[in-house]
């Protein structure tokens, strides 16, 4: 049976949820980040097994602003320095002096500040997961997958921009649309519980720091541009997205182009959550990476 050991650690006046899956070991625990900013650990689950295949700790958490941590209303917790306090606090707190560290979408921009800022001792490689180095390339090539959609949902999405009005019914449909190309379609039933699952979206979290929706980046995030500086750093790390992802194949490339030491997985088929769609696949790949570099 699976040990799941699950609580609450402080973080100044907030708390933040945790979970860990798995027995300790000698091998080094993979940490995981989340995206959104907001969108909880939930779908890091589909992972659990890699746990007991691996003998490998797993640690996910809820990001202050979702989930079962802590939500304040107050829209100026919401931006990198927090969420940075708060990962270094959580390595604190829970002894996790060397780990394996994955950041997915947004949590890969966390995990590339962290890296890259703090210069942190401990992380013996990196995975980044359908992320990115630049907020505003994402950007521009969101807007390049629009370009693929009909005349009549480009308009919807244009004409929603120009008045900075993203509230329509009409927006909202075609949004969703676009999301379903190519992040995740909505869980029905037969989906495994972790997706469906109600919890708290970090609405004001995604809003204030990155925007309203994928291809707006207007919150305290729109400048984010790391790729520079991913030529210094030489943590050996792993670049994996989907061919129909968020996350495109140039904006994977500019990450690959410029760190030192990567190596990139891209799977065939799968949008924004390539570990949820080909759990083997992925989990068959991420453990070849963690125990080549434990």
């Amino acid at each position: 049976m699976l040990m799941i050991k699950d609580g609450f650690i402080p973080f100044g006046p907030y708390r933040t949820y945790y979970r860990i899956v798995g027995e300790p070991s000698d091998k080094a625990p993979l940490l995981l980040l989340h995206g959104g900013p907001g969108s909880t650990h939930n779908y890091f689950e589909s992972l659990d097994e890699l746990a007991k295949r691996d003998q490998r700790q797993l640690i996910m958490y809820d990001q202050i602003g979702c989930g079962l941590s802590s939500m304040p209303d107050d829209p100026r917790v919401y931006n990198a320095k927090t969420w940075l306090r708060e990962l270094k606090n959580l390595r604190d707190r829970l002894h996790l002096d060397r780990i394996h560290l994955l950041g997915q979408s947004w949590g890969g921009m966390l995990a590339i500040m962290y890296l890259c800022d703090e210069m942190p001792a401990g992380i013996k490689s990196l995975i980044l997961s359908s992320t990115l180095s630049d907020a505003q390339l994402w950007g521009r090539e969101q807007h390049r997958l629009i370009s693929f959609m009909s005349k009549a949902d480009q308009d919807v999405i244009a004409k929603a921009e120009a008045a900075d009005d993203f509230t329509g019914d009409a927006y909202q449909r075609v949004n969703a649309r676009f999301m379903e190309l190519h992040a995740a379609a909505e869980p029905d039933e037969n989906a495994p519980e972790y997706l469906w699952r109600e919890k708290n979206v970090g609405e004001l979290a995604y809003q204030t720091a990155w925007g309203p929706n994928e291809f707006t980046p207007t919150g305290n995030l729109k400048d984010y541009d790391y790729t520079e500086k991913l030529r210094n750093l030489y943590v050996p790390t792993l670049i994996t997205n989907g061919t129909n992802d968020l996350c495109t194949p140039l904006v994977a490339k500019t990450m690959y182009d410029a760190l030192p030491n990567a190596k990139w997985n891209m799977f065939d088929g799968t949008r924004h959550m390539s570990f949820v769609e080909k759990p083997l696949e992925y989990q068959a790949v991420l453990q070849d990476w963690l125990n080549q570099h434990d």
